[in-house]
């Protein structure tokens, strides 16, 4: 059978009824197709639309409105949200530029005539790293004027931190602040943004764009000879909204039984050909809470019991974030004045410190009925984990690397969502539901022949067995040094067997581990790094990309320190030239970071 182009995403339909009709179309044959071409003509000519008939003249084309989309993003979703909004803007006749906060030029925005941003908080109210320098400069004093600039700015956060959405806040104070005249309101989105903001784009093309010529209408033309390939701001087929339904083909615990951890590869197979990643990209799974938890809670407001209520918690609702907003509305719900005092300054940071939602309706019970109680909950999100396979080298398979997370606080054992859902209930021949989230900035280099260096601990060494195994199935000639860390070597050398065998066939050339346990001193990869500076040195004249995964606030702000450190020592140890020079890597693109 000849093969057929999918439907274009762009298509006038719901993305439900794309994926259905392409369904329909990818197994019709060339005479069912030709004959509902047939039909379909037969009834528009029954309704009045005549074959035959002349065309109405198209109406004239408003004027081109220039349009500057700006964002920072540290998951992607700013950036995909911007680019999203470009395709939008360019069926609406604007004249539309993206702009990465990385690369933008503070001067050039501010003589734009119309700026759309779009950009997202970090942990406790941070700006996103590749946005970090564009922050710092917008609110120094230096920064130049905004006078006349039509803005509109798009906030994204986590209302499980305090700082919900600060820096679009600051952002969008500082450009009204500097003479920009705001289009369209703020709006602060939480992380089942994306609905409201679809909404919030239109409304905002629509403020900016001057009013379409009486009668016109937007005509789409598709040339469906033409052959379907993904832009590369094209979005995933199956993403946070349509994710895919995955059977778990393997489910093993790395760790040996004398560690303190709990690291689990988990495999997953999907059939469908449009599940599509590259190495470095992350993917979304989407879990289900602790039974026990969900009944817990049910207990603390009178509702134990109720098993529908109970479906409901354990699949659909976030059943553990403790936030403000989520206080203030039980404060309003209930009158509790114990409630109410907790939004006093400073009161809730020092009760939430280390507590979930239990604690809250446990400390202040209250009956509630079970709308009022479904009501102050979030959706439950999808937790995001870089991919720690290829593709290519295993095709229709997923594989993750997840670290399971369990404590005590306050007296009540903790678990983490989705690690302990897919290390205590999950199992094999079992389903669960995953998607794609791209990652733009953190993958291997065009160029097989570049080196690269790999820096990670525990399950920061995900994404490179992805890189590994592409370049094994790609025959890429450029060297690879991994430096990994983790607690002991007998029992936490994750995918040890593997690395020794691309040691073997040559795809890694070189490796350095650090067990920070296994003797006196604490060993990490930093240390490892810093031994190995000369060597590391030369690689960076060869043109080799860096890459860190891991935890921020732990490992790679000591790797990004140590980095800088090597490179100040060809700038006679003066270390703010070393941080240049990182600086000057990033936005080469030589030095990317995945970390959490």
């Amino acid at each position: 059978m000849t093969a057929v182009p999918f439907l274009p995403k762009n298509a006038p339909f719901a993305a439900e009824d794309i994926n259905v009709l392409n369904q329909l179309v990818q197994r019709s044959t060339p005479l069912q197709r030709s004959w509902l071409s047939g039909f379909l003509a037969g009834l528009d000519a029954a309704h009045g639309q005549s074959v035959g008939a002349v065309a109405p003249a198209a109406p004239a084309p408003r004027p081109r409105q220039p349009l500057t989309i700006l964002y920072g993003s540290e998951s992607g979703n700013a950036e995909t949200l911007a680019l999203k909004a470009k395709k939008l803007a360019a069926k609406q006749n604007f004249d539309v530029r993206v702009v990465d906060m990385a690369d933008a030029d503070l001067a050039t925005l501010a003589k734009a005539k119309n700026l759309i941003v779009y950009i997202s908080t970090w942990g406790e109210g941070d700006p996103p790293q590749r946005a970090a320098d564009f922050y710092k400069a917008i609110l120094s004093e230096d920064a130049p004027r905004f006078d006349g600039v039509r803005f509109a700015v798009l906030a994204l956060g986590d209302t499980a931190y305090v700082n919900f959405c600060q820096t679009g806040r600051e952002v969008d104070k500082r450009l009204e602040a500097l003479g920009g005249i705001r289009a369209a309101d703020r709006v602060d989105l939480d992380l089942d943004f994306q609905k409201a903001a679809a909404a919030w784009t239109d409304k905002a093309l629509e403020t900016i764009a001057p009013a379409e010529p009486a009668g016109s209408a937007t005509v789409v033309h598709v040339d469906f000879k033409a052959p379907v390939a993904a832009d590369e701001d094209d979005e995933p087929r199956f993403t946070a909204e349509n994710p895919a339904e995955a059977e778990i083909s393997e489910l093993i615990n790395l760790n040996g039984t004398g560690s303190t951890r709990e690291t689990w590869h988990a495999e997953f197979a999907v059939e469908d050909p449009g599940f599509i990643y590259k190495p470095g990209d992350a993917i979304g799974l989407f879990p289900e809470n602790d039974p026990e938890l969900a009944e817990d809670l049910l207990k603390a407001v009178g509702l134990a019991g109720d098993a529908a209520l109970k479906k409901k918690l354990v699949e659909s609702y976030d059943i553990t974030t403790l936030s403000r907003p989520l206080v203030d509305a039980y404060a309003k719900l209930t009158g509790s004045k114990g409630v109410a005092k907790l939004l006093e300054e400073g009161e809730l940071a020092r009760f939430a410190a280390d507590r979930q939602l239990i604690d809250l309706f446990e400390s202040f019970p209250e009956k509630l009925a079970g709308d009022q109680f479904l009501k102050l909950l979030r959706p439950l999100p999808g937790r995001l984990y870089s991919v720690a396979s290829s593709l290519k080298a295993h095709p229709g398979e997923a594989h993750l690397l997840v670290g399971a997370v369990r404590w005590s606080s306050h007296g009540r054992a903790r678990k983490g969502v989705t690690s302990t859902y897919l290390a205590d209930r999950c199992k094999v021949g079992g389903k669960a539901r995953i998607y794609v989230k791209p990652n733009r900035h953190f993958g291997l280099p065009a160029d097989g022949d570049r080196p690269i260096i790999m820096i990670g601990a525990g399950t920061g060494v995900a994404p490179y067995r992805g890189f590994i195994e592409e370049r094994a199935e790609t025959g890429a000639k450029g060297k690879s040094w991994l430096f990994f860390g983790e607690r002991n070597f007998s029992n936490d050398f994750l995918y040890q067997l593997e690395w020794q065998d691309h040691l073997a066939s040559g795809t890694l050339s070189r490796i350095d581990v650090a067990f920070s346990r296994d003797q006196p001193e604490k060993i990490y990869v930093q240390t490892r790094l810093w031994e190995r500076r000369a060597e590391l040195q030369k690689w960076l004249d060869e043109g080799a990309h860096i890459y860190v995964c891991g935890d921020e606030k732990g490992m790679a702000k000591d790797v990004d320190v140590t980095l800088a450190r090597i490179l100040a020592e060809t700038a006679n140890g003066d270390e703010e030239a070393g941080r240049a020079k990182l600086k000057d890597l990033a936005k080469a693109g030589r030095y990317q970071r995945d970390v959490y």
